[in-house]
């Protein structure tokens, strides 16, 4: 099996370095060209007790990946998760610019049967609103 994450933050990097951990074959996705880099280095951007040695054990056995290439990513994977950060805005609602964005790639690039499973803080109705916006660009 192989699954993409889109988001290395809290949810996305912990989340990818689990399911490497059990064996599955995980490539985290980010536009933030240098935290890829440097997580393939082994320089993680969060503190998580035992993290970091999960994180360098499996990209060692090749099981972990990193890329800022979500088109590549999408070609082979089975799962997509979506970590994206829901910061709050002014009023407290869930600021989803950044899910609806990567909802629109998504659309663009899918070409086969993916599972989206949308792992970020957000609201009833977004999984609609993102169905809907891939939809609209496949």
């Amino acid at each position: 099996m192989k699954i993409a994450i889109v988001g290395t933050g809290y949810v996305g990097l912990v989340s990818g370095a689990c399911f490497a951990e059990i064996g599955t074959h995980v490539t985290c996705i980010d536009i933030d060209i240098p935290k890829i880099e440097k997580s393939e280095k082994g320089i993680i951007p969060i503190y998580e007790p035992g993290l970091e040695d999960i994180v360098a054990r499996n990209y060692k056995a090749e099981r972990l990946h990193f890329s800022t290439d979500i088109k590549d990513v999408l070609t082979n994977a089975r799962n997509c998760f979506l970590c994206c950060g829901t910061p709050p805005q002014h009023d407290g609602s869930a600021d989803l610019q950044y899910v609806y964005q990567v909802a629109e790639t998504i659309g663009k690039y899918i070409n086969n049967y993916v599972l989206l499973v949308n792992k970020s803080t957000v609201p009833v109705g977004t999984g609609k609103k993102v169905r809907e916006i891939i939809q609209a660009e496949t």
